[in-house]
This record gives structure tokens, sequence and C-alpha cells, in this order.
């Protein structure tokens, strides 16, 4: 191989990890201001108050139930490794917030899968907060309240007035949840 074929090599190496990297930062600028606007994105938050979601054994929830106490919700899947891993640490927090009583986050699931994926895995990992199900349609969801990419996990805090107050997009981690505790 000659000197001008590496160096074309390694140029065209180069070349497309600038492209890339000029890709990535501008896609995370346009998410980020995307993300900015939605944060007052109060049709969106309405519109999520009047939806009703089956529970996995097939029995309704009217969202709007849930008002007037601050509302975690988390977006989760079977299929979603960090959504399965932080689970039972939202669990231990919908515990642990229960018995404050009035001034408790609610905890809600919602999740972006199957009923039959859903109940296995509730059978095998019971959980001590609702649970309902929006299957494919949770994404779309996820996205008008903030998650432009759509992806999982996607937990997003409400106050008691309904209004959206802190979001996060990717695993929680028990400092996020304590942070959010402490918000109330």
């Amino acid at each position: 191989m000659s000197e001008g074929q590496v160096f074309s090599k390694d140029r065209r190496r180069w070349m497309a990890g600038g492209v890339a990297l000029a890709a990535a930062a501008g896609g995370a600028w346009v998410g980020w201001s995307q993300l900015e606007g939605a944060t007052g994105n109060e049709e969106a938050i309405t519109a999520f108050w009047g939806l009703q979601l089956a529970q996995p054994d097939g029995a309704p929830l009217n969202l709007a139930s849930l008002r007037g106490k601050p509302l975690l919700v988390n977006f989760w899947a079977t299929w979603c490794p960090p959504c399965v891993r932080e689970l039972p640490m939202i669990n231990r927090f919908a515990q642990e917030q229960a018995a404050r009583g009035a001034h408790a986050i609610q905890v809600l699931g919602i999740a972006v899968d199957q009923a039959a994926a859903v109940n296995k895995w509730l059978a095998r990992q019971p959980l001590d907060f609702p649970v309902v199900l929006a299957g494919a349609g949770g994404v779309t969801l996820t996205r008008s309240l903030g998650n432009i990419n759509g992806g999982l996990p996607f937990t997003i805090l409400l106050d008691a007035k309904g209004k959206a107050q802190q979001r996060k997009i990717g695993e929680l981690s028990q400092q996020d949840l304590e942070q959010w505790a402490a918000w109330t």
C-alpha cells in the first residue's frame, strides 16, 4: 500500500468523523431547542389529563382521576433494558411516597408495550403503582410531552395543578428521584 493510499484512508476517516460530529452537534441543538419549546406545551398536557387508558387487566383508568397531587409518570417497555433496570427503584420511590400521605407524589407507569408482555413481566415483578397500556401510541404521547426523539425510558413530573415541572429522557437515578421529591 502506498503512502498516498494510507493518507487517503486516514483523511476519509477524519472527514467522516468530522461530518458525524457536526451532524450530532446540530441534531443535539435542534433537539434541545424543540425540547425547550415543548416545556410549555399546555395543550399536550391538557390532552394527557383527558386520556383513559387500559390497565393490564383491561380495567380503564381515567388519568384525570390522578389530578390534584403531584404525579410522576414513567414511560417504559418490557423490551427496554434501562426501563426494566429503573422500575424496582421507581417502585421503592412509590412505596416511600405512599407513606408520606397527603404530601405524596403519585406514580404512574405507562407501558409502551403489549398487554401480554406487560402482564407476564408484572407477574414476575409486581409494582405498587398503577400501570396503564399505551402500546405504540405511547411514543407519540411521549413526544407531545417533550420527548422529541421518542426514546425510552421517559419520565415527567407533573405538579398538583397538572403542569410539567421536570422531565428526563433516559434512565432515572436515585438522585433524580430525591431531587424531584424535595421539590414537592
